[in-house]
């Protein structure tokens, strides 16, 4: 929706709308939200986090030890590198042996699911949490990532709420995952499109 109007003195804007067309933030309510942990232990997470995992303080193990013990689900030989963000540990799940790169930010309102044997490259996003911007309350809602075995995600690339990611996809450096993507092909573009087919291993 355009702006109709608008007067630079007070930086006032005025726009044309529809009934229950505009948002209303201070309408805004998410009382029926699931946090999954009490303020404490989320407020424990946020200062643990800030200075033990989402630092640039190198290593991996005391990262690994310090998601397990705010609840995350991770598998043998996961490493995870410096500046990693995790919204509620307790709701991710990695599988094993597989990378969290730099920067990653893991935003999982709802669970985020990471198989066996896959690569997140540095920056990027997994977004679980959507608005519903038809309504004036903006209405928050939140659906779960998968991603099953052998996925890569390239270099500032982004996953959007509900997406499948299935075994042996490669999504491109900063592409957007949405929906279901195929197994064994290679995605590019806002959204991702298949691109090419990938070789299919005949066994593990």
């Amino acid at each position: 929706m355009l702006p109709r109007a608008t007067t630079g003195e007070d930086y006032t804007i005025t726009y044309s709308r529809e009934p229950g067309d505009l948002m209303r933030l201070d309408q805004y309510r998410n009382v029926d939200f699931e946090r999954g942990r009490s303020a404490l232990t989320e407020a424990l997470w946020l200062l643990c986090s800030a200075l033990l995992v989402a630092s640039w303080v190198p290593g991996s193990r005391h990262r690994v030890w310090l998601l397990r013990l705010f609840g995350a689900k991770i598998g043998r030989g996961v490493v995870i590198k410096p500046r990693v963000q995790v919204k509620f540990p307790w709701r991710l799940h990695i599988g094993d042996y597989s990378w969290i790169g730099e920067g990653v930010w893991v935003d999982n309102l709802a669970e985020v699911t990471v198989g066996r044997h896959c690569c997140i490259s540095q920056g990027v996003y997994f977004c679980t949490g959507t608005h519903d911007w038809s309504k004036e309350t903006f209405d928050l809602g939140v659906r779960p990532i998968v991603l099953e075995d052998r996925v890569w995600l390239a270099a500032r690339s982004s996953v959007a709420p509900g997406a499948t990611i299935r075994e042996g996809a490669v999504l491109t450096l900063g592409s957007m995952a949405t929906g279901e993507l195929a197994a064994w092909h290679v995605f590019q573009g806002i959204p991702a499109r298949p691109v090419r087919e990938r070789h299919r291993p005949a066994s593990e």
